[in-house]
């Protein structure tokens, strides 16, 4: 029987399972706990929109949202979020399902710090931003019952989180200060490590190679 929190199921298939033990034993308290809340409060949303979506999915792309700011996937040059994306794509493909899955959770990943863009796109898509707007930005958050985030908080609670979590963007982050041009993550670099200096998208444009 699977977990039920806030009236949500917690997928409990052979592939969920290892998802979460995969999440668990290699981001650690922070991590693990913070995804689990992107998936229940994504599902919220999901409920309140009323959304098709396909659990599984859904929590896949929710668990291995952050993987690429954990000491074993964060190795690359490559934006944070294509490091999970590429892990839990192979991760689905490895379990029989089929390439358009791959495809979805890859996206959801992917786009989870582009605004904007997800919610015009697949429903596990747009609720892997859903639940990590509401949970690390608060957006959305009166949406949900105080009842609800009540039981998501209980079962995974959140002490010093807004601290922490900035913390390990600027851990997962530091060693690529190139891959935030462009995205919100400049903003995380720029306020906890010295010396890093944007690159300005108008300086780009007019130090081109071009004459004109």
């Amino acid at each position: 029987m699977s977990d039920r929190i806030a009236d949500i199921d917690i997928p409990d298939s052979a592939l969920a399972k290892e998802a979460t033990e995969l999440v668990r034993d290699t981001a650690g308290p922070l991590l693990y706990d913070h995804s689990r809340r992107v998936y229940l409060f994504g599902a919220l949303q999901g409920r309140r929109r009323s959304l098709a979506y396909d659990p599984e999915l859904l929590y896949v792309g929710a668990m291995f949202h952050d993987l690429g700011l954990t000491p074993a996937y964060r190795a690359s040059q490559q934006r944070f979020e294509l490091d999970g994306a590429d892990a839990a794509r192979d991760f689905v493909l490895r379990h029989g399902l089929s390439a358009d899955h791959g495809r979805i959770v890859w996206t959801a990943i992917a786009l989870h710090t582009t605004p904007e863009i997800p919610t015009r796109m697949e429903p596990e898509v747009a609720l892997v931003t859903a639940g990590v707007e509401l949970d690390v930005l608060g957006r959305g958050l009166d949406d949900i019952s105080a009842e609800a985030r009540a039981a998501v908080v209980a079962a995974h609670p959140r002490p010093d989180f807004k601290r922490r979590i900035l913390a390990a963007f600027t851990e997962g982050i530091e060693h690529r200060p190139q891959t935030t041009f462009g995205n919100i993550k400049a903003d995380v670099l720029d306020r906890f490590v010295p010396g890093f200096e944007r690159i300005d998208f108008v300086d780009a444009v007019e130090n081109s190679g071009w004459s004109a």
